[in-house]
């Protein structure tokens, strides 16, 4: 059975903040850099560059709903994006 793809995701929070709850950081994997804001009491995520969105998008939706609450201001953290990028 042929392995599935996968792209390991380098994932840096620059900032934090209850009120507003916001998650502030940058987020890069095969060549692609973005920076994110993720309001996390709505569950609103905002990707940009729109240059390549798509491919990081959900997985880090995923990994977000996942970690957010131990999420640290200046904490580098991995997740694997299901996709050759």
């Amino acid at each position: 059975m042929p392995r599935l793809p996968a792209t390991t995701a380098q994932l840096r929070v620059l900032r934090r903040s209850f009120r507003p709850c916001l998650l502030e950081g940058e987020v890069s994997a095969g060549g692609f850099q973005w920076r994110f804001l993720w309001a996390f009491d709505r569950g609103e995520l905002t990707v940009e560059p729109s240059l390549g969105r798509a491919l990081i998008q959900d997985a880090l939706l995923r990994f977000l709903l996942r970690a957010d609450y131990e999420l640290e201001p200046g904490g580098d953290y991995s997740f694997t994006v299901r996709a050759s990028f």
